[in-house]
């Protein structure tokens, strides 16, 4: 199961690299205690992505994430709970779970 969200990126945090965000992301969800799906292999990593990654120094205000997880978590639930975990400056506007 898949749970795709929309986020902003703005403020200061438009200084941050796309790296640097998915990181951010990770650190978030294992925070957040969210049942994410993790890869198998020698370096395992959450599953999780952005749609493109943007130039550093701009602003987005409909970035694309998805999260792949290993049981039904509602997304408003999913929301609430990243958005505790995140810095100022990044948000979750919108999630929707996708089969």
């Amino acid at each position: 199961m898949k749970i795709v969200s929309s986020f902003q990126k703005t403020g200061d945090m438009r200084f941050i690299s796309h790296l640097d965000l998915m990181r951010l992301f990770q650190r978030a969800l294992r925070r957040a205690d969210l049942p994410v799906t993790v890869t198998q292999g020698f370096s395992p990593h959450l599953k999780i992505s952005i749609d493109r990654a943007l130039k550093l120094g701009v602003e987005s205000l409909d970035e694309a994430l998805t999260v792949h997880v290993s049981k039904a978590v509602r997304p408003a639930l999913f929301m609430e709970l990243l958005n505790k975990n995140l810095p100022e400056g990044v948000r979750i506007t919108k999630t929707e779970e996708m089969e």
